[in-house]
């Protein structure tokens, strides 16, 4: 067998989206080595280049048609053969992922960044600092969820802090970005910004009302309950990242004229007494974490100046809740698109082709 066909052959799915974008990014940041790398979307954006940083220098296998050092074209999705691949990444839209996901996990692993089988049963979902070894030995091919990114947010920073004291409660809210609704509603608060600073009147049609210098208390839908979809999605996949099922969880989630990166603001209550330091010390020790430390000069994470760092999900300001016993307050920030997403869902392929459960045609 030469070299390439040992190799993995990728498909990233969705590739115009901002999640597509950054996969590709993180793929060829990595240096991921593949036998091929194809780039899909709907008909829409065929043939144009994908977006994605300066090219790496072309070196041997790699610099080849389709392999890792070169950013391909985009093909047409509904046309492409996944029998032909060995790991498949569905990134964003939850379209595309309900119409052609199953029907590639027939022939290989896929990794679907979207809400369209989180909440699926036999179906694992997945923040790779967190239980990615939930990953081993599941075969040679299926489907692989993706949480959200508020939601691998969280759950990064709580699963050292449970493992150190038992977790009994959170109550969150989070502060999301308006890059968690794509593109359009990013390019809507350019325009809204520019358009206010001009003396003009905000358009307001990405989230039904003005988002610049504005704070809105709803992402996603509201429910019968008052609790909006992302607020039980949030309870949902955090219970089921942790392995905690009856873990009790009360989340507001607000969207805030922020382009990247997520932010909450966490009180946690434990089984066991848990201090600051034992905290502190639990955190740095944690996967994906990085401590922010308040006598550092930086003091904590805002998502301005931490989210253009997104390979952590970066944790500030932890100290004791002093209205309850066992219980902390922190702040969390990270990039929701880059480090949730896209370098969630490359670290869960690397951990698919580094176990052996992508199995070479």
């Amino acid at each position: 067998m030469s070299a390439a066909a040992a190799l993995p052959r990728i498909a990233v799915v969705g590739v115009s989206s901002l999640i597509g974008e950054a996969v590709l990014e993180e793929l060829l940041a990595r240096k991921i080595p593949c036998a091929a790398l194809h780039a899909l979307d709907d008909e829409r954006h065929i043939g144009r280049p994908v977006r994605a940083p300066e090219e790496p220098p072309a070196d041997g296998d790699a610099a080849q048609e389709g392999g890792a050092g070169r950013v391909p074209q985009v093909i047409p999705v509904s046309a492409f053969d996944f029998s032909g691949v060995d790991l498949a990444i569905f990134c964003g839209r939850s379209a595309l992922a309900e119409r052609y996901a199953e029907a590639a996990a027939a022939h290989a692993w896929v990794v679907d960044c979207s809400t369209a089988f989180r909440a699926r049963s036999g179906v694992p979902l997945i923040a790779a600092d967190v239980n990615g070894s939930l990953l081993v030995g599941q075969g040679s091919r299926g489907l692989v969820a993706l949480p959200g990114s508020a939601s691998v947010a969280l759950a990064t920073a709580l699963a050292p802090l449970h493992a150190r004291a038992g977790l009994l409660r959170a109550e969150v809210a989070t502060y999301q970005a308006v890059s968690g609704s794509g593109r359009g509603a990013m390019e809507e608060l350019a325009a809204e910004t520019v358009a206010m600073l001009s003396g003009k009147k905000a358009r307001g049609r990405a989230f039904g009302r003005q988002i610049a210098f504005n704070v809105i208390p709803q992402v996603d839908a509201l429910q019968a309950d008052g609790a909006s979809l992302e607020e039980r999605r949030l309870w949902e996949e955090t219970r089921r990242i942790l392995g905690l099922p009856q873990l009790e969880i009360n989340a507001t989630a607000v969207r805030v004229p922020v382009f990247f990166g997520h932010s909450l603001a966490v009180h946690a209550t434990f089984e066991r007494p848990l201090t600051v330091a034992d905290a502190s010390a639990a955190l740095q020790a944690g996967a994906g974490i990085s401590l922010i430390s308040p006598d550092s000069s930086s003091q904590f994470p805002t998502p301005a100046t931490f989210a253009t760092a997104p390979d952590k999900v970066y944790v500030g300001r932890v100290r004791p809740d002093a209205s309850r016993d066992r219980a902390l307050n922190f702040w969390v920030v990270a990039d929701n698109v880059r480090k949730c997403a896209a370098y969630n869902a490359v670290s869960v392929a690397q951990i698919l082709v580094n176990n052996g459960s992508v199995r070479y045609s």
